[in-house]
């Protein structure tokens, strides 16, 4: 169940999210650092 609710929410993040990996962590706002820490626990919690 956990992991199933995990996979879908990773599915709308790429979806709906920016993606970061793209851009320069060290020079991103608090706010997109903040998405980019969401999407990596989303994605160890789905894997």
């Amino acid at each position: 169940m956990r992991k199933r609710t995990f996979r879908l929410l990773a599915a709308l993040n790429r979806k709906v999210l920016p993606k970061q990996w793209h851009r320069d962590l060290a020079r991103l706002s608090k706010v997109r650092l903040a998405l980019v820490a969401y999407r990596y626990w989303v994605t160890r919690n789905a894997l």
